[in-house]
């Protein structure tokens, strides 16, 4: 191993070892507070453009395999952790961690003080940084930061998206669903062809008139990367498929592109949040459920609130922030969590069932 640095924009400096390729990698730098699913976190479309800090002591502890990613490829900028381990215990794993961010070509840095990072994070905010274990030169990695655009207003989605529309699920399922590709997570895709779906994802920039052709019962805004304001086609879409009055789920980045269509402002978070165990309230049962989440933006709650046509479904019991939404008289509701999980609890998979549901009472 040897050594690696991290610098952020606010000038603080750390250090640590290098793991994987020899390298110089960039993006806006966020924690992860989860204890396990390390590979599905990696493989989220929604970190694409970001330096993932892991709390977790312990990274590759348990191997990867080919059933737990979200996505082809791991899709963080890089990863900072503390304990990078290249021995795994579980008898199925495929291989260890350093050969799959090799294989990738993907950063790491090992043996950082993560601990004092989020603390530093925490406090002052997500910022961009830079991680290398090439340049050790302070002067030189702030020019490289200096030409690094900010996450707010920077349009990321469609780097993720696919780029031809493909199915998933089986031709004799009872409903076809349309999923709008915007950084989808695989299990989404599971979660709907266990509920006898036949899912189409269209790419990001599919139009109003390919999608309504192919008839669909139900449709699904999915997650993704960055900031939500500067997708315009993708917003005046959705808009206009919410009026259709086919039944509508949206998740996280979809959740603010149907905000958006309805006049809710979004705004950049201090940090966002990221991790396993997120509590929310569901408004209309009273319930807490304990959530995934992985968002760096939310949507206005003053706009929602003086939105006579839309309803709040869910808030954040840690900071308030809005979790769920409905708008009246359609058949559209979204929420910022995902309840697809991988990884994380099931507390939020009645979602599915309840976008079933309307589709079922749609259908009659």
């Amino acid at each position: 191993m040897g050594k690696a640095i991290l610098l952020l924009d606010d000038g603080a400096c750390f250090y640590g070892k290098s793991t994987s390729i020899v390298g110089t990698s960039v993006g806006e730098i966020c924690f992860n507070t989860g204890m396990t699913g390390y590979q599905e976190v990696f493989t989220d479309p929604s970190y694409f453009g970001q330096i993932l800090v892991t709390t977790n002591v312990h990274i590759g502890n348990y191997g990867v395999h080919d059933q737990e990613t979200e996505s082809m490829g791991i899709k963080i900028s890089s990863l900072v952790c503390r304990n990078f381990s290249l021995e795994f215990s579980r008898p199925s794993s495929l291989k260890n961690v350093e050969d799959y961010f090799q294989e990738n070509k993907i950063t790491v840095g090992s043996d950082f003080d993560t601990r004092a990072i989020v603390k530093h994070i925490r406090d002052k905010g997500a910022m961009n940084a830079v991680l290398s274990s090439e340049c050790f030169d302070i002067d030189k990695l702030q020019s490289i930061l200096k030409s690094v655009p900010s996450m707010e207003g920077l349009e990321l989605a469609s780097k993720v998206s696919t780029e031809k529309n493909y199915f998933h699920g089986s031709p004799e399922a009872k409903y076809k669903v349309a999923v709008l590709d915007l950084g989808c997570k695989t299990n989404i895709l599971r979660c709907l062809s266990e509920r006898n779906c036949y899912i189409k994802v269209f790419k990001i920039k599919s139009s109003f008139d390919e999608i309504m052709d192919w008839s669909p019962n139900g449709i699904l805004i999915s997650n993704g990367p960055g900031d939500p304001s500067p997708l315009k086609d993708t917003i005046n879409l959705v808009g206009d498929l919410i009026k259709t009055n086919i039944p509508i789920f949206g998740i996280c980045l979809g959740h603010q592109i149907i905000a958006l269509s309805q006049g809710i402002s979004t705004f950049k978070m201090h940090n966002g949040h990221r991790g396993i165990n997120h509590p929310v309230k569901n408004i209309i049962t009273g319930k807490c459920e304990v959530t995934s989440q992985n968002h760096g933006f939310s949507i206005s709650e003053e706009d929602v609130k003086g939105n006579n046509n839309i309803d709040i479904t869910h808030l954040n019991l840690n900071d308030g922030t809005v979790e769920g939404i409905k708008i009246k008289n359609t058949n559209c509701f979204s929420v910022q969590y995902h309840p697809e999980s991988s990884p994380g609890p099931n507390d939020s998979r009645y979602l599915f069932d309840d976008f079933i549901d309307l589709i079922k009472n749609s259908k009659k």
